[in-house]
């Protein structure tokens, strides 16, 4: 008997997005193969959370899709990439997390997280401050490593075992306070917080980007804490993710996010839409800033017929809902 080959599965994140902009950017969209698509899919799930958890819609669905089963803020994606890379310890229990240099940007009332990605870090200078910064951590038995992108370390230790933590696309852009609440189990790490970013402040790295116009690197962002035993093999297809709107979400920017989705709209939609038209099996899952929708093969033949004709679903109603 033939293998069926698994359906073909679209995650987009940042779907739809509550922030002002973005919000009022909303009911103009045009989205002409997204809404032939949901005419053609069915409903197939909904995740629906509250706005304080760690983990947002979309890591979530991503997690759900690769079978890796993790409470709120302890989905780990550290250990995950440690694995791939084939990193000293990854193989076994040992808990991983990432650490990403940010910028945070200080002022009278609040502290806010800059996006890690603007700081332009290069690989050089990424690996400078993680000789800095190691003797540091190896007092509190963490070991640092370089991970796949400039500026993200992979760490380990037994600090981050059933450590929640929150996302990078939960806290860029909002108070440090909302999303690193002290805990007991974070106090050491907070500690150890503390002390890395008294000796960033003496790093010649800033230095040498102050000169250059270019935000100093002044701490370190925590997340994708846990660990992911030798004997769990996720065993979920990937799906292909979406990563077009992330940017000018997180930036408010409903212009640069309706040109976005319009992109994605004539891109990889399309694409899907293509395949569900050959009779492909396909998902979308959608996802906004609390829920993430699930949409699989809906009714074919004549009833699938009907469906497409009259009960043809507005692109920005669904979206709205996220």
């Amino acid at each position: 008997m033939a293998e069926t080959s698994p359906a073909r599965h679209l995650l987009i994140p940042f779907a739809g997005r509550g922030s002002p902009a973005c919000r009022a950017a909303t009911p103009g969209l045009q989205l002409p193969k997204l809404e032939a698509l949901l005419a053609r899919l069915a409903p197939a799930g909904t995740d629906a959370q509250d706005d304080s958890t760690f983990s947002p819609p979309h890591e979530r669905a991503l997690a759900a899709a690769l079978g890796l089963a993790a409470p709120d803020g302890c989905i780990p994606w550290a250990a995950r990439e440690a694995r791939a890379l084939g990193l000293p310890g990854s193989e076994g229990d040992t808990a991983w997390a990432w650490l990403d240099l940010c910028h945070w940007q200080v002022d009278l009332r609040d502290v806010v997280l800059g996006e890690p990605a603007q700081t332009q870090l290069s690989a050089a200078e990424s690996q400078s401050l993680r000789d800095a910064a190691q003797p540091l951590f190896e007092e509190d038995g963490i070991r640092l490593h370089g991970g796949a992108l400039p500026g993200r370390w992979l760490a380990s230790g037994e600090l981050f075992r059933g450590l929640p933590t929150a996302s990078l696309d939960r806290a860029i852009g909002n108070s440090i306070s909302q999303w690193s609440p002290i805990t007991d189990a974070g106090r050491p790490l907070r500690r150890l917080q503390n002390e890395i970013q008294m000796l960033l402040y003496t790093e010649r790295v800033n230095d040498d980007r102050t000169a250059r116009g270019l935000p100093p690197i002044n701490s370190f962002w925590l997340s994708g804490t846990g660990a992911l035993p030798a004997a769990m093999q996720p065993e979920g297809a990937a799906p292909t993710v979406v990563d077009l709107l992330r940017t000018p979400a997180l930036h408010d920017d409903g212009a640069g996010w309706a040109a976005a989705w319009a992109a994605v709209d004539a891109g990889p939609v399309a694409e899907l839409l293509a395949d569900c038209e050959r009779g492909a099996d396909v998902v979308l899952t959608l996802c906004g800033d609390l829920d993430a929708q699930r949409f699989a093969g809906g009714p074919r033949g004549l009833s699938g017929w009907v469906k497409r004709l009259f009960n043809r679903p507005r692109a920005a109603t669904v979206l709205e809902t996220l």
